[in-house]
């Protein structure tokens, strides 16, 4: 199982900690040791105004993680921005509060750390913070992020007869494939398609670049001394090795999960884009071969689910950490949420229903 999320924060981020707690919750009831947690890097340091993997909220204000200036967060892509070092004085000023003392130690005893990137650093830090709210061993998260997405589509290119490598390749099967994408954005789904580049995202001065496929090089539009990588085997492989590209999602999202037929958890949109992944890599197969036909029968089987965003509760995430016993975090929580049925945790599914996107979904369909 793998739960997915575009985000690269620290799980006392509401959204973050609802999702790995969700995870964990179904990996212990389904006899797993471990579940993967799958953190995007490709944003900026800051997404919006003091939001992004550069802040981290305590409450009625937010600390900026790394101390870096405004108009770097909005600058730095959280794969590329780096080294950096938390934000000592910042975090120190929150000390005060209650609420902070389960979390507040863990990330202190790293302040002296140097991290290579940011995304390093979240991390780590968020490793630092689960094996502190869990010592029961029950399921261990393992988190990995683009950039195991790169060296796994590297390796899926060291081979001639593998699938990437045919639908990437060769022309005739990228065509097709591209064409499949076209009709995909253009149906009644096509808002839920994230396809903002071509394949893969560029990274140049600490920053992810969009990227378009001409005259048969990924160039940056628009920018004639930007990134210019031929649309080859061999610069491609060595390109995702070197760190200047990254795979997009449905590269990402095909190599870690649906090739090795991994269970996907996501949120609200990406239950949406992921069934229409499988659906696209459908059309892009070729029946005539075993080996796709036996894969094509299997991707009819739809193996993801919503997970991100389910739990609805009003204490806050450092109001649940505050007040339970040191260790016991997740195991109590499993207790709570193992005495409530599904209606009562999600609030009758309320998020879906008043979601905008699901909303116009439905409608469409007459539900």
């Amino acid at each position: 199982m793998i739960q997915s999320g575009l985000h690269c924060l620290l799980l006392m981020d509401r959204i973050t900690f609802d999702a790995l707690l969700f995870a964990w919750l179904a990996a212990v009831e389904n006899g797993l040791s471990a579940f993967v947690g799958f953190m995007g890097t490709t944003m900026t340091m800051e997404t919006i105004g003091r939001e992004g993997p550069g802040w981290l909220d305590v409450g009625d204000d937010k600390v900026n993680l790394f101390g870096m200036g405004r108009h770097k967060l909005c600058r730095k892509s959280a794969c590329a921005a780096g080294p950096v070092t938390l934000n000592k004085r910042a975090l120190e000023a929150v000390g005060d509060e209650t609420d902070a003392s389960r979390w507040l130690g863990t990330l202190l005893a790293s302040q002296d750390k140097v991290f290579g990137t940011a995304a390093d650093a979240l991390t780590e830090l968020n490793e630092d913070l689960v094996a502190d709210w869990d010592r029961s061993g029950m399921a261990r998260p393992v988190f990995i992020d683009d950039r195991l997405a790169a060296s796994v589509v590297a390796r899926h290119l060291d081979h001639d007869g593998s699938l990437l490598s045919k639908l990437l390749l060769e022309p005739a099967r990228r065509q097709r494939l591209e064409r499949t994408l076209q009709e995909t954005e253009s149906g009644p789904f096509g808002r839920f398609l994230p396809n903002a580049t071509a394949y893969f995202w560029g990274i140049r001065e600490e920053r992810v670049r969009k990227l378009v496929l001409e005259n048969g090089h990924l160039i940056e539009p628009e920018r004639p001394n930007g990134l210019s990588i031929p649309f080859e085997r061999a610069h491609l492989k060595q390109a995702l090795l070197d760190g200047v590209l990254l795979p997009n999602l449905f590269l990402t999202f095909l190599v870690l999960a649906i090739l090795p037929r991994v269970r996907v958890v996501g949120g609200l949109r990406q239950i949406g884009y992921i069934a229409l992944f499988h659906s696209i890599l459908l059309a892009a197969l070729d029946e005539t071969a075993p080996e796709e036909r036996g894969l094509a029968a299997e991707l009819q089987v739809r193996e993801n689910a919503w997970g991100t965003r389910v739990i609805d509760e009003k204490m806050s995430v450092r109001e649940q950490v505050a007040g339970l016993p040191a260790g016991r975090l997740f195991p109590d929580l499993l207790g709570h949420y193992r005495s409530h049925t599904f209606a009562e945790t999600t609030d009758d599914l309320k998020l879906v229903r008043e979601n905008a996107r699901w909303r116009k979904i439905g409608r469409a369909f007459g539900v």
